[in-house]
């Protein structure tokens, strides 16, 4: 393993150490330097961003959690400290075949995984895979299928289109209005908005987080594997922790989740947003150890 940058936390002027105090993890996969964190200790926790976010969405969650569990939270190529291989093309499918390899390399077993928007159909892609890895599902605003609803066609068609380009590429508009927008209970601090752009300061390097809207509706195959796979893991155990105010994941794709899986606790976020762990990581952190207790 590369472990350099591991043992102290360090990085760029853009990362507050005061709020993600952790030390840097790197692995070299396919080319790719893939960042994660790696915090506590106890039975692995597996922490999966989406978009246009990365570990540091996490950074609450980890501090509540590092005492109970080892959390391990990855950025995927293209996003926050990981820098992809020559061409790389920042699809799910490829971020899923990343975070595949991380788990075995590291042979994470007795693995709980928590997702929330992207990282529902990347994590579950993985868990499909190996069964016998993973154990329970953290389960926020996210989905794991193909989904092809009026909403959603017009956001992948509009975001992942020419203009959704220019929008992102230029105006770097996920970062600076879809963050904010997605967060319902407060406004983000400079420090946290800082940290979020951070990772895109440039046109190209915007370009991972264009790919993703086009991708919900290109990678339909992918989807369709991902939800093909679930009927292996539905007796593990699932926690949603559910956001009422997202707008882009509602009741419907949540009760989806809970006729999915049988063994089922769900808490409703009431007035999160589709960022969860920035409007409610507390709730997060409570209702997880709560239901460890079960």
């Amino acid at each position: 393993m590369d472990s350099s940058n591991a043992g102290t936390p360090s990085g760029p002027a853009w990362i507050p150490a005061e709020l993600y105090p952790f030390a840097s993890h790197f692995e070299e996969i396919g080319g790719s330097r893939v960042h994660y964190v790696d915090e506590g200790s106890g039975p692995p926790l597996i922490l999966l961003h989406g978009n246009p976010t990365w570990s540091f969405l996490y950074r609450d969650v980890i501090k509540g959690l590092r005492d109970q569990y080892r959390c391990i939270a990855i950025d995927y190529p293209g996003f926050g400290l990981s820098q992809a291989s020559p061409g790389y093309g920042f699809t799910p499918a490829e971020h899923a075949h990343v975070v595949e390899q991380l788990v075995t390399r590291l042979d994470l077993r007795d693995v709980t995984l928590m997702v929330q928007d992207w990282g529902g159909p990347i994590g579950f892609a993985v868990a499909t895979r190996h069964p016998d890895r993973f154990v329970a599902f953290v389960v926020g605003n996210t989905w794991a299928w193909p989904k092809s609803d009026p909403g959603t066609q017009a956001f992948s068609r509009f975001l992942g289109g020419p203009i959704g380009g220019r929008l992102i590429l230029h105006h770097n508009f996920f970062v600076e209005r879809i963050i904010p927008a997605g967060v319902r209970r407060k406004k983000l601090s400079d420090a946290v908005m800082d940290a979020y752009r951070g990772p895109f300061p440039t046109p190209e390097s915007r370009r991972p987080v264009h790919v993703f809207p086009r991708e919900i509706l290109r990678s339909r195959a992918f989807l369709a594997e991902v939800e093909q796979g679930l009927a292996v893991l539905r007796d593990r155990p699932v926690l949603l922790v559910w956001g009422t105010k997202d707008v882009a994941f509602r009741a419907p794709e949540r009760r989806r989740w809970e006729q999915q899986f049988v063994d089922h606790r769900t808490v409703l976020l009431d007035g999160a947003g589709h960022y969860i762990q920035e409007d409610a990581a507390d709730e997060i952190v409570a209702a997880i150890i709560e239901w460890r207790k079960l």
